[in-house]
C-alpha cells in the first residue's frame, strides 16, 4: 500500500497499519489506536482505507440511536444495498462490519469510539462478543477492525485489567507528536536554536503548523519575536484559544478550574507533589488525584529521580499548554485586547528564558541521549535516562543532575555511564565540568554506582568557552545545538 505523497513521516505508524490491515490469516482481528488530538491519526486511517479499499466511520458526540442512524447511512452508502440498512443495535453494525472481510483482509476504522461508548457502555463487550474465538461470524471474516480514538485515558483502559477487550487486540498503535529533529523538518527550521525556540512553545503535533497557524513559519532567527505575536499569541489565530479547547474536550476532566491551577503550578516552576500543593495552598493527598488525572489524559509526565526512586518530578507534556500557563494565562484579559500582544510578549521573553526554554532544552537533551546519540558514545545503551539530586553526606549538601544515565547492570552495581549539566543560555566553561566531576565523585563514594566509566556531558544553548573546548576528550562530551539537531 503506497502512504499518501502529502503525509509527512509517519513510517513506522503506516508500516505497522499496513502489516496489520493486510494480514492474510483467517479470522476477523482487532486493534487499537489512540493519540492526543491533533496528531493525525484521522489522516492515517482514512489514508489506510483508501489504500485497501476499507470501510471508515468517524463517530461524534451524539446519542446512541443518531449514530445507529448515521452509521446505518454510512454504510448503506459504502455497500450500496438493494434496501438500505436500519439498524437497531450495535450488534447487527458489528456483524455487518465483519462481514465486509468474507472476501479479503478489509480495513475497518471506527474513530471516536469513545463518543459511542460513552453513549453506550455496552459497546466494548458487543464486540467482545462479536470477536468471541470460536464464533462463525468471527471466523469466517478477514475483518480487520480499527478503534481509534483520542481520549487516552478511556483508550488506556480499553485493553487493560477486567475490560471486555482485554485479551482481543492484535495491534495496539500510540500516535505520538513528531519528536523534536522531525518536528524542525516539518517546520521547514534549520537554524537549530530558532527550531527548538519553536519547538518548544508548539511541539511536535502536525495541525499546529499546517492548519492552526496556516503554513506561518519564522523567517529565520531574527522573525522569532514576530511570529509568536502575529501567531502564538494573537487573538484572531486558533492557536490562541488551543489549550483551553484540549482541556475541554478531556472528559475525565470536570472541575477544570483545579486542574488549571495544577497546570499553572507546573509551569511556574513547582516540579514536585510538595511544591504543587504548596502553591495550591493545599495538602499534598489532596492534589493525588488532580494530578493521576491528568497523568493519564497525558498532560502531565511524572519524572522518577534516577538516583531516588520514591521522589518523583512533574512536567507538562504538552508545549502549547505548558507555554499558555507560563506567559499567557497570567495576564489572558491583556491579550485579549487588540494590539496588546507584542507589549505583552516583549515583557514576557525573560519568564520564557527561564520557564519554557530552560525545561524543554533539558528535556531535548535528555531525548537525545535516549534516541539519537551515537551508541558508540556511551559504549552500551542506557537502560534509563533522567534526572536527579545527589546529596553529600560530608558536606550536607545537594546536587541536581540535569541528565544522568544509567546502565544495565550486570550482576554488580548498575553503571553510571554519564551525568551531564544543560544550560540554555550560558557560554559553558571550566566551572561546569568541574562541577560535574565533584558530583562523579559524590556518586562514587555513596557506592551505589559503578562510575568508573561515568562520563561528563555539558549541553549548551549558548556554546563552550576555550577552556570547555580544551578538556574535550573521551570522557568530557561537549554538545551544542547543531549536534543535538544532527
Amino acid at each position: 500500500m503506497r502512504k499518501p505523497a502529502d503525509m509527512f513521516d509517519r513510517d513506522y505508524e503506516w508500516t505497522a497499519l499496513e502489516r496489520f490491515v493486510a494480514d492474510e490469516q483467517p479470522g476477523a482481528t482487532l486493534g487499537v489506536v489512540s493519540g492526543r488530538r491533533r496528531q493525525g491519526k484521522t489522516f492515517l486511517l482514512e489514508a489506510i482505507c483508501a489504500a485497501a479499499g476499507g470501510f471508515y466511520f468517524g463517530a461524534t458526540e451524539a446519542t446512541d440511536a443518531e449514530s445507529l442512524r448515521r452509521v446505518s447511512v454510512a454504510l448503506t452508502a459504502h455497500l450500496r444495498p438493494a434496501s438500505p440498512f436500519h439498524f437497531h443495535g450495535w450488534a447487527e453494525v458489528i456483524d455487518t462490519l465483519l462481514g465486509l472481510g468474507v472476501e479479503r483482509p478489509v480495513p475497518v476504522v471506527i474513530d471516536e469510539f469513545p463518543y459511542l461508548a460513552k453513549a453506550n457502555p455496552e459497546l466494548p463487550s458487543i464486540i467482545q462478543e462479536a470477536l468471541r474465538p470460536l464464533r462463525e461470524q468471527r471466523t469466517a471474516s478477514r475483518t480487520r477492525l480499527l478503534l481509534c480514538g483520542s481520549a487516552l485515558s478511556f483508550m488506556g483502559r480499553i485493553l487493560s485489567g477486567s475490560a471486555p477487550l482485554r485479551g482481543r487486540a492484535g495491534l495496539e498503535l500510540l500516535v505520538r507528536p513528531l519528536d523534536y529533529r522531525l518536528a524542525a523538518e516539518f517546520w521547514g527550521i534549520t537554524d537549530p536554536r530558532l527550531a527548538l525556540q519553536v519547538n518548544a512553545i508548539v511541539g511536535g503535533t502536525p495541525a499546529y503548523r499546517r492548519e492552526f497557524a496556516r503554513g506561518d513559519t519564522p523567517d529565520g532567527p531574527d522573525d522569532f519575536d514576530d511570529w509568536v505575536v502575529r501567531t502564538v499569541m494573537n487573538p484572531e489565530t486558533p492557536l490562541f484559544r488551543e489549550p483551553r479547547y484540549l482541556l475541554a474536550e478531556e472528559p475525565e476532566l470536570r472541575d477544570t478550574a483545579l486542574y488549571l491551577s495544577v497546570l499553572a503550578a507546573v509551569a511556574d516552576g513547582n516540579a514536585t507533589r510538595g511544591g504543587i500543593a504548596g502553591y495550591l495552598e493545599r495538602k499534598a493527598p489532596d492534589i493525588a488525584h488532580p494530578i493521576t488525572v491528568l497523568e493519564d489524559v497525558g498532560l502531565l509526565h511524572r519524572d522518577a529521580d534516577v538516583f531516588r526512586d520514591n521522589r518523583s518530578t512533574y512536567r507538562i507534556a504538552e508545549p502549547l499548554i505548558r507555554f499558555h500557563h507560563a506567559i499567557m494565562r497570567p495576564v489572558w484579559d491583556q491579550l485579549e485586547r487588540p494590539g496588546s500582544a507584542d507589549r505583552v510578549w516583549r515583557a514576557s521573553r525573560r519568564r520564557f528564558a527561564s520557564n519554557v526554554l530552560g525545561p524543554h532544552f533539558e528535556q531535548l537533551c535528555r531525548e537525545w541521549i535516549l534516541h539519537h546519540a551515537d551508541p558508540a558514545l556511551l559504549e552500551e545503551l542506557p537502560a534509563k535516562v533522567g534526572h536527579g539530586v545527589v546529596h553529600d553526606a560530608a558536606t550536607r549538601t545537594s546536587h541536581e543532575i540535569d541528565v544522568a544515565v544509567i546502565g544495565v547492570a550486570d550482576g554488580g552495581k548498575p553503571p553510571l555511564l554519564a551525568i551531564g549539566e544543560a544550560k540554555w543560555n550560558d557560554t559553558m566553561g571550566a566551572g561546569h565540568l568541574d562541577r560535574l566531576a565533584h558530583v562523579r565523585d559524590v556518586i562514587a563514594r555513596n557506592g551505589r554506582y559503578d562510575t568508573s566509566r561515568t562520563k561528563l556531558l555539558c549541553f549548551s544553548g549558548a556554546g563552550f568557552n576555550h577552556k570547555a573546548a580544551a578538556a574535550e576528550s573521551d570522557q568530557v562530551v561537549l554538545v551544542d545545538l547543531p549536534m543535538l539537531y544532527g
